[in-house]
């Protein structure tokens, strides 16, 4: 089995979890933390050696209070929760904006915590425009380490989507170019050690030219 280089994740489905479980929207999200950790754990024995979650996007804020509320305070826990493992760690997203948690700024430049080894990047207030931008003004002024964006997160090989939606929802646009791309129907809550496993093995029959 051909283990990606870097894996993508995007854990959709809490709220249609929750409603389905009899549930509020908002209690889904914190479903979500124990697999994440799960999946970290497995994908850092697996030898994966980056990994990136999409937290919350710069569109998901305009959904209730509550909601907000709720997604904001789950990603605030599950960065937390990986800066106790082996880990290189960095979050990513417009921290201009009043929507980013100030609990995050100091996670916005890349931190070795514990052994370090695998690289995890979080996505937090992201918008796909705000990293473009971003890149494009750090290159052109030679200027990396005073905008924050992408620009140290390498391209995605694979991609893993639950909750079933087949689109990208504006995930890392320059890394993803070349991304395969896997959809699991199941709910993110409801994640699987087997998810994995069946989302690897697809990996493997893959045809990879990078355009060649």
């Amino acid at each position: 089995m051909r283990i990606p280089h870097h894996i993508g994740i995007i854990p959709d489905g809490n709220r249609r979890w929750a409603v389905a479980n009899g549930l509020t929207k908002e209690e889904g999200y914190a479903r979500g933390l124990e697999p994440g950790l799960r999946l970290f754990r497995l994908c850092r024995k697996l030898g994966v050696k980056e990994l990136t979650y999409y937290g919350f996007t710069t569109d998901n804020t305009k959904r209730p209070k509550e909601q907000y509320l709720a997604f904001v305070q789950a990603c605030i826990e599950a960065v937390k929760m990986i800066s106790r493992e082996d880990a290189e760690l960095r979050v990513i997203g417009n921290t201009d904006s009043p929507m980013f948690p100030v609990e995050l700024l100091p996670y916005t430049r890349r931190k070795t915590f514990g052994k370090g080894g695998i690289k995890v990047n979080f996505l937090v207030n992201y918008g796909w425009h705000w990293d473009l931008l971003n890149l494009y003004r750090a290159r052109n002024k030679n200027q990396i380490q005073k905008y924050i964006c992408s620009n140290d997160v390498s391209r995605i090989d694979l991609i893993i989507r639950w909750g079933g939606r087949r689109r990208l929802s504006g995930f890392l646009p320059v890394q993803s170019i070349y991304s395969d791309f896997y959809v699991i129907n199941d709910y993110w809550p409801d994640f699987k050690e087997e998810h994995l496993y069946e989302a690897l093995e697809w990996y493997s029959q893959q045809d990879i030219t990078l355009g060649g």
